[in-house]
């Protein structure tokens, strides 16, 4: 914009003699209708002096690095769109508050959805007892009839114990089994039923029992289809023939959450009056037939 014309002076008046230069203040004139730290006039050729925004070139001035300049128009808008204010840095400001609270409350409300779905977890960690119930004598509530026709006489007084408590539920019992005329026992029983309310067996489970011959020489470890989720038959037979050794043999299943073993044992010895166990091909059928009964007598 050109400078406006000067009125002439008439001829009539005195000259004017030249004033000295006015001193130069110590902060240069700054580009603004209202300087620090006193007025000065706008320059020439700017009417209207223009504010300017942080980042930017005031109107007339090259630009930043990178960036075109901008003709000294005072209307002209700036390529970026209104600018925000900035909160103070003290944060008093009421819109620079709710900045900062609306990003803390999504940040808490990020963290305790996480800290939900950590703590209560989905559907799937209940515990998953399949209607199955631990009594207090396993003794009488399971079948181990496939075992009476070898040994046909009853323990008059079997070892049982149950457990109660928030995390676990535990039916335990153990059976001398005899044969017709002997006055000692010639085999032992043993059967546990778990119920696991907290922890979910599984892993572990299947752990201690499909790698069992790793931590125990010389038994066999076969799968077992067709009962509860999962199941091990744990064997071994050390008689060889001969009229000593041992048969034993182990059956471990899981259902869900439950766990049940049914064991069996037999020792020979030069004192033991059963010289002839049923073998151990004949004690694994048996367990997995009983065992299937009971797990069926054990569910509600």
């Amino acid at each position: 914009m050109s400078t406006p014309p000067q009125s002439p002076q008439p001829a009539d008046q005195p000259a004017q003699h030249p004033q000295p230069p006015a001193p130069q203040p110590a902060v240069p004139p700054q580009p603004t209708a209202y300087p620090y730290p006193n007025p000065q006039s706008p320059p020439p050729g700017a009417f209207y002096a223009q504010p300017t925004l942080v980042g930017h070139p005031a109107p007339g001035q090259p630009g930043l690095p990178g960036q075109p300049g901008q003709p000294g128009n005072p209307y002209a808008q700036s390529p970026y769109g209104p600018v925000p204010p900035i909160p103070p840095a003290g944060g008093g400001g009421g819109a620079g508050r709710a900045v900062l609270w609306a990003a803390v409350g999504a940040v808490v409300a990020s963290a305790a959805w996480a800290a939900g779905v950590f703590l209560v977890g989905g559907k799937g960690d209940s515990a998953d007892l399949r209607g199955y119930s631990a009594p207090s004598n396993l003794c009488s509530d399971a079948d181990y009839s496939s075992f009476k026709d070898e040994y046909t006489e009853s323990d008059s007084s079997p070892t049982h114990n149950s457990l109660k408590d928030g995390a676990l539920d535990e039916s335990y019992c153990s059976l001398s089994l005899k044969k017709p005329g002997s006055s000692y026992a010639d085999a032992y029983l043993t059967l546990q039923l778990d119920l696991h309310k907290k922890t979910e067996p599984g892993p572990e489970f299947t752990a201690t029992w499909k790698n069992y011959d790793d931590s125990h020489t010389g038994y066999d470890v076969d799968p077992v289809e067709g009962i509860g989720d999962e199941a091990y038959l744990v064997s071994q037979d050390t008689t060889n023939g001969s009229s000593s050794g041992s048969r034993y043999a182990t059956l471990a299943v899981r259902d869900g959450w439950v766990t049940y073993t049914m064991s069996y044992s037999t020792y020979l010895t030069s004192y033991d009056e059963d010289k002839d166990p049923p073998a151990l091909t004949d004690v694994t059928d048996w367990l997995k037939t009983d065992a299937k009964a009971t797990l069926r007598r054990l569910q509600d």
